[in-house]
């Protein structure tokens, strides 16, 4: 009984038209905003847990790296705390804003991240590490603009799956320019090189065309069309085509292409299931990346079993919690963006944690929350408080206002205005129709006709009336013509 009810309160997975796909005990007025209101709590909670027990795992598995980089052992830690405080203020700012405003400006942003993706690729503007291109800044502060437009694109895409919901199965309408932007963005973001995000982008696109009622075939054929020129972009690189090796035979290139990924796995085995303490944390020189990439396989030596399925578990409510605002958000771009920021944080933990354990190939994206570095723990700080502000506000909406018309510059008299508001066509009364408007005009002809009327009753016609015919006058001249000007 009890998991037939929960089964019951279950929200469904097609999101299309807001508020119409609400739950059962969603529909009354009073009760949206205070389940609302809970599921904003429980999301902050969520969120407020998962960056702290971030914070925990970076703090444990960084001492040496941030000793060998920084100088001192606090370092790296410390710094992730920063961009935790400021991630806090940006989920702040996100939960009060208005979304309206933010729905206006969602052209702008993506210009913007467009923009700051080809300054990546600038020479002397762009910061490399490890190979790849993806940062921008001075000194220790950096900015990732990959991180910024997964953002940008989830607002544009929700905006326009919004606008265009009456040809959500007509291919030119919403899908290709939706598949050209999504296109664009991850050719640019592929140029740094990082696949891992551009997949993450191409997976929005993807989540927003399911939830925004693109039919089932259609759907299949443009995302099976992309997953092949993926697998073409994949194939063309040489150290792709190595991560691919490696993630089909891992230890068979165990001192080569496939060391990480073995060392990933020996991490999440030594951890057992309660974990080690911290101060046998993982290494750096043994595990690459173990504070960024990889923080799913510290958290396994450190917190052993337990520890990754609490992480799993956190993910799994953030997805439920996700969908649950999205289906009672009564405006459908809240909704579909609700849906967007959800699968983006949920899909991406999956491709990061299916890397760390061999599930996957590994793309070398962060995992939300617990990575480290600065732009990706904001922007997706930020993207929580857009999902909470929805969820607080479910019957806000942001439906894009008209220009309003100018005012009259001359005033109507108050006479004039009160004969026209009594005016049956003013009111809104409808306007007769052509028979009833002769049958008026013959009633009210009929007194004046007198015994011309009689004799059209008993059977006598009435003779035709001349038309008297213009005669063309003779054109004046002269003095004449003059004096006629003259008294016009």
């Amino acid at each position: 009984m009890a998991i037939a009810q929960l089964l019951a309160k279950a929200p469904r997975l097609r999101v299309v038209d807001g508020g119409r796909d609400a739950p059962p005990a969603a529909r009354g007025a009073a009760s949206v905003e205070d389940l609302g209101r809970k599921d904003a709590r429980r999301l902050e909670l969520l969120a407020v847990s998962l960056t702290v027990f971030g914070l925990v795992a970076v703090a444990g598995v960084s001492p040496i790296e941030s000793l060998y980089s920084y100088g001192s052992v606090f370092s790296l830690a410390e710094r992730q705390v920063m961009w935790a405080l400021i991630g806090l203020v940006a989920f702040l700012v996100a939960r009060r804003h208005n979304l309206a405003h933010l729905r206006r400006r969602v052209r702008p942003i993506l210009v913007a991240a467009f923009c700051l993706l080809v300054a990546v690729l600038v020479p002397h503007l762009g910061k490399g590490a490890g190979g790849s291109s993806r940062w921008l800044g001075a000194g220790p502060i950096t900015l990732q603009p990959s991180e910024i437009a997964k953002l940008a694109f989830a607002l544009f895409a929700a905006d326009l799956v919004a606008r265009r919901e009456r040809c959500r199965d007509q291919l030119h309408e919403l899908v290709l320019p939706l598949a050209l932007v999504a296109a664009i963005l991850g050719a640019l973001i592929l140029k740094q090189p990082d696949l891992g995000t551009a997949i993450v982008v191409v997976g929005i696109a993807a989540i927003l065309w399911y939830a925004g009622g693109v039919r089932g075939r259609l759907l299949a054929t443009v995302v099976g069309v992309l997953a092949v020129l993926g697998s073409i972009l994949v194939l063309a690189a040489p150290y792709r085509r190595a991560r691919l090796l490696a993630f089909l035979n891992p230890f068979g290139h165990a001192s080569t292409v496939g060391y990480q990924l073995v060392q990933s796995l020996a991490s999440l085995g030594s951890g057992h299931l309660a974990g080690h303490p911290m101060a046998n944390a993982v290494s750096p020189w043994l595990l690459p990346n173990a504070s960024s990439d990889f923080i799913f396989a510290a958290i396994g030596n450190d917190f052993g079993l337990l520890g990754c399925l609490a992480v799993v578990c956190g993910f799994a409510c953030f997805g439920w919690l996700g969908i649950r605002i999205a289906l009672r958000a009564e405006d459908r771009y809240r909704a579909l963006l609700a849906t967007a920021i959800t699968g983006w944080i949920v899909f991406q933990a999956l491709v990061n944690m299916g890397g760390v354990t061999g599930l996957l190939p590994d793309t070398g994206i962060p995992l939300p929350f617990m990575s480290s570095g600065g732009s990706s723990l904001i922007v997706v700080l930020f993207a929580c408080g857009l999902l909470a502000n929805i969820a607080r506000q479910p019957r806000a909406s942001t439906e894009l206002v008209a220009t309003p018309a100018r005012r009259a510059t001359t005033a109507t008299p108050p006479a004039r205005r009160s004969a026209r508001s009594q005016s049956p066509v003013r009111a809104g009364a409808r306007r007769p129709t052509a028979p009833a408007r002769r049958a008026a005009t013959s009633a009210r002809t009929e007194p004046h006709r007198g015994a011309t009327g009689s004799r059209q009753r008993a059977g006598h016609p009435r003779p035709a009336a001349k038309v008297p015919q213009r005669s063309r006058a003779p054109r004046r001249s002269g003095a004449m013509a003059g004096s006629r000007a003259e008294a016009r």
